[in-house]
């Protein structure tokens, strides 16, 4: 592989995690407008009808096996609260800080691996652990110092530290998942175990949006699966070392598409504490080669 081609994956990546960061401001908005779990349903109806075709059309969509199932079922139904609850913590909180907050999934991963899989945990790991939580702490201090601060924002601090909980546990799924099954047909399961599950409630909780919503909620699904497929292209043809960083950028662009579309300042705190949080994994992660394909909420 020539330099030119090497560098596609990181060009790859980069767009996918900035897709990503444009979905959440969309699904912000949607969420403001209509709910948490309508525009989380919606966004999983819409994209179940544009990674269905993408599995069909590959010419090899079969129904998994037992175990493979299993597996989808369980990955999609984590992934389903932890984007509930990311989506409801990004209407209390703003999108740089709730993105911010969630980097300390990868930290929180690495016990989950001790516990669920037997993984010894470096000692790199543990004082990097230390770390993510003074620089979640800082975070956290800084929006509980504002004036503004209130029992919306507070449940807005827990949701996101439930989703990043969730998170980490969905990257010890990921890592089976990911050798068993394509990503189209991961995209597919995803998006439709959520349909289902969110759809038990929707009867109770659905508002029904007017047609900005719905195209926000569009472009929403459109991005969730053009950002899912860039990152397994790439994490399919690079080490993930080389493409994890990229993934820190998400704060930058959560910092822009919050200032354009709500006019959300960045804080100090926020500033402060992500650095602290991007060097922790950074040392919890430098020597370890395993791909890991992140999860999209």
């Amino acid at each position: 592989m020539n330099r030119d081609h090497a560098l596609l994956p990181v060009f790859a990546a980069a767009f996918a995690v900035a897709c990503l960061s444009l979905m959440d401001a969309f699904m912000k908005s949607a969420a403001l407008a209509v709910g948490a779990l309508t525009a989380a349903w919606l966004r999983s109806v819409i994209a179940t009808g544009i990674a269905l075709p993408l599995w069909l059309v590959r010419g090899r969509a079969r129904w998994p096996r037992p175990e493979v199932l299993k597996l989808h079922l369980q990955r999609s139904i984590i992934a389903t609260f932890m984007a509930l609850t990311f989506f409801y913590a990004i209407t209390n909180l703003p999108l740089a800080e709730a993105i911010a907050i969630s980097f300390v999934a990868p930290l929180l991963a690495l016990y989950l691996a001790r516990v669920m899989l037997g993984e010894a945990i470096r000692r790199e790991a543990i004082y990097a652990s230390i770390l993510g939580f003074i620089g979640t702490l800082i975070i956290i201090g800084g929006k509980i110092g504002q004036a503004d601060f209130d029992a919306d924002t507070a449940l807005g601090l827990t949701s996101i530290l439930a989703s990043a909980l969730l998170y980490a546990y969905s990257f010890i799924l990921i890592r089976r998942q990911s050798q068993v099954a394509g990503p189209a047909e991961i995209a597919t399961f995803h998006s439709g175990v959520s349909v289902i599950i969110l759809g038990l409630a929707a009867p109770f909780l659905f508002e029904m949006p007017n047609l900005k919503i719905l195209g926000d909620l569009a472009a929403a699904a459109f991005l969730t699966v053009a950002g899912a497929m860039g990152l397994a292209w790439a994490y399919a043809r690079a080490e993930a070392q080389v493409l994890v960083p990229l993934e820190y950028s998400g704060f930058l662009w959560a910092s822009l598409f919050g200032w354009l579309f709500f006019a959300e300042p960045l804080t100090m705190p926020t500033t402060i504490g992500t650095a602290i949080i991007i060097t922790s994994c950074w040392v919890a992660t430098r020597k370890r080669r395993v791909a890991i394909v992140p999860e999209v909420p």
